[in-house]
C-alpha cells in the first residue's frame, strides 16, 4: 500500500518533465500558432527587371495590293476605209508627241477624188453665175410685160437652185480634202505607244484600231482595299508602291471607286504614281504592293523582349503588388526599333517584366531589381512617361 502511494507522485513528475521538453522543442512560434510555421515563404522563380509601357508617336499606314495600269489608254484607228498603208513610222515603246504622224495611207485615190470635186465646184459656180444673170434680166423686163410672172419665177428659181448646187459642190470638196488629211494617222496626245496593229501594205476598214497610246505616259496603281478601311483614305493621301520588278513609285490617291466587289468585299483605289530612284521599270499589268501614309498617332509600346508568343498568341507578363506573375493576352502591332506596339489588352500603368517572360508562368513569384536605364527611351514617350520600375517593390 505504501509503495503504490509513492509510485503515483513519481509518474506525475515524469509526465510534467516530458511536456516541458516538448514545448522547448516547438519554440514560441508553435505555441502562438504563427502562420510562418505552417506556410513557408515561396522561393522566387526568377530575378527580373520591370518597365512600364511608353507612349510614342508612330506612323500609321495601310497596306494594300493591286496592279499597275495605264492612266488612260487611247485607241488610235483609221478614220477612212479602203486605203492602203504605205508608211508606219512608230513602234511599240516609242514616246510620241501630240500631232506626230504615226502612219500614212496612200493618197492617190483621195487626191483624184479631191480634184474631181474641185472641177464639179467650178462647174456649179459657172452655172450659178449664168442662172443669176438670167434671173436679173428677167426681173428687169417685168415692167415691160415681155415675160409673164411664171417665166420670171422660173428664172429666179433656177438661180437659187444653181446657188444650192454650188454649196453642195463646195461641201463635197471639203469632204474630199478632209479625207486627204485622214491619210495621215496622228497622235491625239503625247504618250507612249503600247500596241501596234498597223502593217505596211494592209488595206484597212474605217475604225480599225492601228495603235494604242498610254496618254502622257501616266501610270496608276489600282489598289484593292477592304471596305472597312475605305473610310481611312481620302483623295490626296500619299502612297508608296513597289512593283514586282523592284521599281519604286510614289503617288497620291486620285479617286476611290464608287462600288465594292460583292465577292471580295474590296474596292479599287486609284493612285497616280511616278517612278522614284533606281530600280526596274514599272509596266502596266504588273502586280505591286504598297502602303498608304495615314499620318501618325499615339501608340502604347513595350520592349520587344517583353512580348512572349505562346500557341500563336502574344502575351505580356505583368506583376501584381505582391510580385506574382500575371500572363496578359495582348494584340501586338508593328515593331519600331527595339520596341513593339501594343494595340489592345495592356493597361498603360501595368508593371511589365522587361525580359525573361518565356521562363515564367501564371502565379510565379519573382524577385524585382532596379532596371538598367535605357538611353533614348524617354524620348519616345512625349507624354513624359519614364522607363523602368518606378513603382516596383524592392
Amino acid at each position: 500500500m505504501h509503495a503504490s502511494t509513492l509510485r503515483t507522485p513519481l509518474l506525475l513528475i515524469a509526465l510534467a518533465l516530458v511536456l516541458a521538453a516538448c514545448q522547448r522543442n516547438e519554440g514560441p512560434d508553435a505555441a502562438s500558432g504563427s502562420p510562418a510555421a505552417t506556410a513557408p515563404e515561396p522561393k522566387p522563380a526568377l530575378t527580373v527587371t520591370t518597365t512600364t509601357p511608353l507612349r510614342a508617336q508612330l506612323a500609321q499606314t495601310l497596306a494594300a495590293n493591286g496592279n499597275i495600269a495605264a492612266w488612260q489608254e487611247a485607241s488610235i484607228g483609221a478614220e477612212t476605209g479602203g486605203q492602203r498603208l504605205t508608211e508606219v513610222r512608230v513602234n511599240v515603246g516609242d514616246r510620241v508627241k501630240k500631232g506626230q504622224v504615226l502612219a500614212v495611207f496612200a493618197r492617190d485615190t483621195v487626191d483624184a477624188e479631191a480634184a474631181q470635186a474641185r472641177a464639179t465646184l467650178a462647174e456649179a459656180e459657172a452655172a450659178a453665175a449664168e442662172a443669176v444673170a438670167n434671173a436679173q434680166r428677167a426681173r428687169s423686163l417685168e415692167a415691160t410685160g415681155a415675160l409673164s410672172a411664171s417665166q420670171i419665177n422660173q428664172y429666179v428659181t433656177a438661180a437659187e437652185t444653181a446657188r444650192a448646187r454650188v454649196q453642195a459642190a463646195r461641201a463635197a470638196l471639203d469632204a474630199r480634202q478632209l479625207r486627204q488629211g485622214q491619210t495621215q494617222v496622228v497622235a491625239p496626245d503625247e504618250g507612249i505607244i503600247s500596241a501596234r496593229n498597223a502593217t505596211v501594205g494592209a488595206v484597212v476598214a474605217s475604225g480599225t484600231e492601228l495603235f494604242r497610246l498610254i496618254r502622257q505616259g501616266r501610270l496608276e496603281w489600282r489598289a484593292e482595299v477592304t471596305s472597312d478601311a475605305l473610310g481611312r483614305l481620302r483623295p490626296g493621301t500619299p502612297a508608296e508602291v513597289t512593283a514586282a520588278s523592284g521599281a519604286r513609285l510614289q503617288g497620291r490617291v486620285r479617286t476611290i471607286g464608287p462600288t465594292v466587289d460583292p465577292q471580295t468585299r474590296q474596292a479599287l483605289v486609284y493612285v497616280d504614281v511616278k517612278p522614284v530612284g533606281e530600280g526596274g521599270n514599272a509596266l502596266p499589268g504588273m502586280y505591286a504592293r504598297g502602303s498608304f501614309d495615314l499620318g501618325s498617332a499615339s501608340a502604347l509600346t513595350v520592349p520587344q523582349t517583353a512580348v512572349v508568343v505562346r500557341d500563336g498568341f502574344s502575351y505580356v507578363m505583368t506583376l501584381t503588388p505582391d510580385n506574382r506573375v500575371q500572363q496578359v493576352k495582348v494584340q501586338a502591332g508593328r515593331i519600331v526599333g527595339d520596341r513593339m506596339e501594343i494595340i489592345e489588352g495592356l493597361a498603360p500603368d501595368a508593371r511589365v517584366i522587361a525580359s525573361g517572360g518565356s521562363f515564367l508562368n501564371e502565379g510565379d513569384v519573382v524577385r524585382v531589381v532596379d532596371p538598367t536605364p535605357q538611353p533614348g527611351v524617354a524620348a519616345a514617350a512625349p507624354d513624359g512617361a519614364a522607363p523602368g520600375n518606378g513603382a516596383a517593390a524592392k
